[in-house]
């Protein structure tokens, strides 16, 4: 069995979306295969922005975000879910992953280098994306710029790896028949912890 975190980063906790609705159906098939789970939502957590690289090298990590560092920590898979908004990760998600991936915890110093050591290998990851345009648009007109961005810069720069993409588009458009045959897409997903 597999210790499973959601990260749930569409930004609106307000309202269910679509985005809700894949990461329920993910969980759902985990939980149907027995896997561990955990889930965290981003859009209900309060915390600041960094506005500087002293801050985020040796200030301290907000108290709210100590459970989502040890829920990353726990984890050997993570779902990692949001719409694409003006062509990126939401930046409320943006400004959690800056929070939580420090120094100390997401890369450790290594003799002279301050990132020589990946604080995250040993964990695989899926990034599911919703967006208006049609996925392929994204993938091939766009060459999926901010999801490449997401996978090296930050997930592949901490050690994870291997990383799946889901990418889901026209959901503006998209019938009830459309939404049900993702959600069983990533039931199966989930109970296969992939």
């Amino acid at each position: 069995m597999t210790r499973i975190l959601i990260l749930q980063g569409h930004p609106d906790a307000g309202a269910p979306h679509l985005c809700h609705a894949l990461a329920e159906a993910y969980a759902a098939g985990a939980r149907e295969a027995g896997h561990e789970l955990r889930q965290l939502d981003v859009a209900r957590l309060d915390f600041p922005l960094l506005r500087s690289q002293q801050d985020w090298e040796h200030g301290t990590l907000p108290e709210g975000l100590r459970q989502a560092q040890d829920d990353i920590a726990w984890a050997q898979h993570l779902l990692i879910v949001f719409p694409l908004w003006l062509g990126e990760m939401p930046a409320l998600l943006k400004g959690f992953l800056e929070q939580v991936a420090r120094p100390g915890f997401a890369f450790k110093a290594e003799g002279g280098n301050p990132f020589g050591r990946k604080g995250l290998q040993g964990r695989s990851a899926r990034v599911l994306v919703t967006m208006g345009m049609p996925a392929l648009v994204y993938r091939y007109y766009f060459r999926a710029h901010s999801l490449k961005s997401l996978e090296r810069n930050i997930l592949g720069f901490v050690g994870i790896a291997p990383i799946h993409e889901t990418l889901i588009g026209m959901v503006g458009q998209m019938s009830a028949a459309q939404a049900q045959a993702h959600q069983e897409k990533l039931r199966r997903l989930g109970q296969r912890a992939a």
